[in-house]
């Protein structure tokens, strides 16, 4: 029998065994398992099983930590098993029910985002590469000037960095159809039309050059290129309506009436009322989030570096994927990123102090891979299968992100993207600014493992967790 075989069986006996098992997926490091009786699972036989860093029940699922690579092995073993897998999205469905309102919302929220997170991190790494590019510093190597730079090159650049963008609305509701149960092409469509070049352009109305359309004197309709919850919400009350409209229209008639009647009613509600109303709303998010950002003297990067991996492990931190597209939407450029990446270091940093110092072998091949995986922008293995669990750690951690991120906020750090941190997101400060961001991660990472090392964690609390 293999290894993953091994541990895939030993997963399942510990979980109370096929019986109590209702469906299997994984994201990117966890194993996600929906199950039919919670009180079956003996959660410390998991902890223990090798290659498991760490286990806890969230959203109406048991989520077993594996790590990057690792989990799609074990995943596949299970299925070969005979364990039923399902999709993610299957899967929050299941657990849609779960959670107050405010959780369920978040988790809509992050459903929603998380499949178009890829591109806007392409997009991200893209303006990082046309700032290092169009650098005066880097153009003399070649003996060129800014000014030696074709219409048509910056063009090609343009199309690589704006499209994403300029089209965000469509990709936001086709996502929000699929995950609302309709038809994603109609949400597409109905997204498209948000950024009609029939309408005026948002980025040309905020400039003043441009005069939006009114509806009865008082109505403003304009595009709405780079928005967010105007087409977020109209995504999920087209999926709703779609679903209504196809309950009541005979099927010989579906394939026609059915679209028809689901874009006309829902551009109509999304141009003269749910894109005004939410079009504000953004705006509020957006001021409250520069007022946060432009607290004096690092206030701001020090309150959102000690409080983000909280947040993390309350599970609503997609939350966060708003703001900052709102940032790149209206500024080009991601101030929030810096500091989130100080407080994702530190964790790491915590969980090196601890694999470095513990005599545990077990505790060692633990802790070390989770601090390399926290390195690259995953905290998940280091905050469940470490920090948390011996606690002290955690803290420490905290207190190495909010320093991480007050030097984040005075040194003015502003990324060009968002959704890659620590070592990856060093991609996205090739704008002049990559030596200070090295500096901001190895400060947050020294406090927490300075700290972690001298106060946060010793074998005795290893032996007392045990207990």
């Amino acid at each position: 029998m293999s290894e993953n075989r091994k541990i895939a069986k030993e997963i399942i006996d510990a979980i109370g065994g096929e019986e109590n098992i209702s469906s299997v997926a994984h994201c990117a490091t966890r194993l996600r398992i929906m199950v039919n009786d919670k009180e079956k699972i003996d959660q410390p036989k998991v902890e223990k099983i090798d290659k498991v860093k760490g286990a806890f029940f969230n959203s109406g699922q048991f989520q077993i930590i594996l790590g990057t690579g690792t989990v799609n092995r074990i995943f596949e073993e299970v299925e070969k098993l005979g364990i039923n897998g399902s999709t993610k999205a299957d899967q929050s469905k299941q657990a849609g029910k779960s959670g107050n309102a405010f959780q369920r919302a978040i988790r809509s929220l992050g459903d929603v985002f998380v499949p178009i997170i890829p591109v806007l991190v392409a997009t991200g790494l893209f303006m990082g590469l046309r700032g290092l590019v169009m650098q005066e510093k880097v153009l003399a190597l070649f003996g060129l000037v800014p000014g030696d730079i074709s219409e048509n090159f910056l063009l090609f650049t343009e199309i690589l960095t704006d499209t994403a963008f300029i089209f965000l609305p469509a990709l936001i509701a086709w996502s929000a159809f699929r995950v609302f149960g309709g038809t994603p092409i109609i949400g597409l469509i109905l997204g498209l039309m948000l950024v009609s070049p029939s309408l005026p352009n948002a980025w040309g109305v905020a400039g003043g050059g441009v005069e939006p359309l009114y509806f009865l004197n008082f109505i403003p309709v304009v595009g709405y290129q780079g928005s967010v919850l105007p087409a977020f919400f109209a995504g999920i009350l087209g999926a709703k309506l779609e679903r209504v409209i196809r309950k009541r229209v005979p099927e010989a008639l579906d394939l026609i009436i059915t679209p028809f009647l689901t874009l006309l009613i829902m551009i109509t509600v999304a141009l003269f009322v749910i894109g005004p109303i939410f079009h504000i709303v953004e705006e509020f998010i957006l001021e409250g989030t520069l007022a946060v950002l432009g607290l004096p003297i690092g206030l701001g990067g020090l309150l959102i570096g000690l409080f983000h991996q909280v947040i993390v492990v309350t599970g609503v931190h997609h939350i966060f994927n708003l703001l900052e597209i709102q940032l790149l939407e209206n500024f080009g450029s991601n101030p929030f990123n810096a500091i989130i990446t100080a407080s994702i270091a530190a964790q790491g940093g915590a969980a090196l102090a601890v694999g470095l110092k513990t005599k545990s072998a077990k505790l060692k091949a633990l802790a070390l891979p989770s601090s390399l995986s926290a390195f690259l922008g995953i905290t998940e293995p280091a905050i469940f299968g470490v920090n948390l669990r011996y606690v002290k750690p955690f803290f420490m951690g905290i207190i190495g992100g909010a320093v991480g991120g007050f030097f984040a906020s005075i040194f003015n750090l502003e990324a060009s993207g968002m959704s890659i941190t620590v070592i990856p997101g060093s991609l996205l400060y090739l704008n002049g600014q990559i030596l200070l961001y090295l500096v901001v991660n190895i400060i947050a990472i020294s406090v927490a493992f300075a700290l972690t090392w001298l106060f946060g964690y010793s074998d005795k609390e290893k032996e007392d967790v045990s207990a």
